[in-house]
């Protein structure tokens, strides 16, 4: 099966099986999006919403963000991963917005990657997520999908994954195809036992036929 065959399958698996995909972090608007994205490094998105209703209710955009201080952000915070960096990030995160963009979270990944706590991937999932763009979110679970699945060929960075995965998949797709592989990496392949009589792709599946040869 060449590289185009197995994208091509494995995108109409999912079209036909996977039609509505998206992401699984609560959110109304960028600004709720942009806190909760920066909040999930490291931490379970359930973990996240039951966070970000608290700390949006109190805070619910930039200004008043930026206008409470990082001890205060902490506690609404705290039963999250690395709470102390990401109360830091979020407040100077919100004052640049503020500062530099009229408090209007920017659809463009330089100018998303230049905010406090924002790196290549929050920048793809905000620029995807809210702006519909054709940006591809790399996370452990896109990693391992794409690695297992064969549709990453050597990648060894989350930027080469990026890269292979935005040459082969149309363009329209891709913002639904970063959901298709991070829930696929959630609930069916995941990292220590992953659940391949349960998976449809089975077939395609780059992992699963070396499983077969040795067990």
């Amino acid at each position: 099966m060449t590289q185009k065959e197995l994208y091509k399958n494995i995108i109409n698996w999912f079209e036909k099986n996977v039609p509505f995909a998206e992401t699984e972090l609560d959110y109304k608007d960028a600004f709720s999006l942009l806190v909760a994205v920066i909040l999930s490094a490291q931490c379970t998105d359930k973990r996240v919403n039951l966070i970000t209703p608290l700390l949006l209710a109190e805070y619910p955009d930039a200004a008043s963000m930026a206008g409470a201080s990082q001890e205060e952000i902490f506690e609404f915070i705290k039963s999250c991963s690395y709470p102390n960096n990401k109360a830091k990030h979020i407040k100077r995160m919100s004052q640049m917005l503020i500062e530099e963009f009229n408090a209007i979270v920017p659809d463009d990944m330089d100018k998303l990657q230049r905010l406090p706590g924002v790196g290549r991937k929050t920048a793809n999932v905000i620029a995807s997520v809210v702006y519909n763009k054709p940006a591809m979110a790399v996370d452990t679970h896109v990693f391992r999908v794409s690695k297992r699945l064969g549709l990453s060929r050597g990648a060894r960075t989350p930027l080469e994954t990026e890269k292979q995965l935005v040459k082969h998949i149309p363009e329209s797709l891709i913002p639904k195809a970063h959901h298709w592989l991070i829930l696929h990496g959630r609930y069916i392949c995941q990292a220590r036992k992953p659940r391949c009589q349960e998976c449809g792709l089975r077939e395609y599946c780059s992992y699963y036929k070396k499983q077969e040869k040795h067990p």
